[in-house]
C-alpha cells in the first residue's frame, strides 16, 4: 500500500486498552485521498483514541497503523514525529491556538518548529492567509476572533505543511450553526480538491451527512459503515445508521 494508490492511512486489527477498559477492539479502516469520512458514535466509543492512534500519538496494544505506506510500529518516536509533521494535520475541538500570538504567527509557527521545514514559513503563511480569506485578520489575536474564525485559523494552521491526511476531532462542537456550516464546507472542499483525505469525528449527523462515508463506532468497534450518496439529509443518515 502506497500513497500512489490513494490510500493515506489504513489500520488492521487495531486495539488499545486503558487499564481494564478496551477503548478500541480490532478496528479496521482506511482513508483515501479525495474523500471525507465521518466518524460517529457516542462519547466513549473510541473516536478520539482512534484519531490519536492514526497520528502516532498513542501506541496500540494490538494491530497496526500504516501511514503513507509506513507501519508506525516500525518507526522510532522521532521517526513517528517526522512522519506526522509531514503527513498529518490535526484539528481539535478545543482549537488550541496560542493566545499570545497573532493569526499570522499562529499559522507560521508549525513550520518554524519543524526540524526540516518543507516550505518558507513567511511565504507559506501568506498563502494560507489568502487561501482562507484571513488576510484582514492576520494581526489579530485569538481573543479578538469569533469561535468560527478561530477554528478556521486552526484548520489553516493544520495545513501549513500541506499534509495529505487531515484528522479533525469534533471541530464544530462549540460553534453556532453558521460557523459549523462554514467549517464543514471548508473540510469538504479540502477533500474535493483531491489533495487531502479528511477523517472527521462528530456527534452531529448534519455534519456527517456531508461525508462520502460514515463509520459508526460503538463500544470501541465499528458497528456499521455507510457509503452516502450526495444530497443525503441528516434524517436519512440517521435512518441508514440505525
Amino acid at each position: 500500500m502506497t500513497e500512489s494508490d490513494g490510500v493515506l492511512v489504513q489500520t488492521k486489527g487495531l486495539t488499545i486498552r486503558y487499564g481494564a477498559v478496551t477503548a478500541l477492539d480490532n478496528v479496521e479502516l482506511l482513508v483515501r485521498s479525495g474523500e471525507l469520512v465521518a466518524l460517529v458514535g457516542p462519547t466513549g466509543s473510541g473516536k478520539t483514541s482512534l484519531l490519536n492512534l492514526l497520528a502516532g500519538l498513542e501506541t496500540p496494544d494490538g494491530g497496526t497503523v500504516t501511514l503513507l505506506g509506513q507501519k508506525l510500529d516500525s518507526l522510532s518516536e522521532d521517526g513517528k514525529a517526522d512522519l506526522r509533521g509531514r503527513a498529518v494535520g490535526m484539528v481539535y475541538q478545543s482549537i488550541n491556538l496560542f493566545s499570545g500570538f497573532s493569526v499570522r504567527d499562529n499559522l507560521g509557527l508549525p513550520l518554524r518548529l519543524m526540524v526540516r521545514p518543507p516550505y518558507d514559513a513567511n511565504m507559506r503563511t501568506g498563502e494560507l492567509l489568502n487561501e482562507f480569506d484571513l488576510t484582514g485578520l492576520a494581526d489579530r489575536f485569538p481573543a479578538e476572533l469569533s469561535g468560527g474564525q478561530r477554528q478556521l485559523v486552526a484548520i489553516a494552521r493544520a495545513l501549513a505543511a500541506r499534509p495529505p491526511l487531515i484528522l479533525a476531532d469534533e471541530p464544530t462542537a462549540n460553534l453556532d450553526s453558521a460557523a459549523s456550516r462554514r467549517i464543514t464546507a471548508q473540510l469538504r472542499a479540502l477533500a474535493d480538491s483531491g489533495r487531502h483525505g479528511v477523517l472527521l469525528a462528530t456527534h452531529d449527523l448534519r455534519i456527517a451527512s456531508q461525508a462520502d462515508r460514515v463509520i459508526s463506532l460503538r463500544d470501541g468497534r465499528i458497528a456499521k459503515e455507510t457509503v452516502l450518496q450526495p444530497g443525503r439529509t441528516a434524517r436519512e443518515v440517521l435512518a441508514e445508521l440505525a
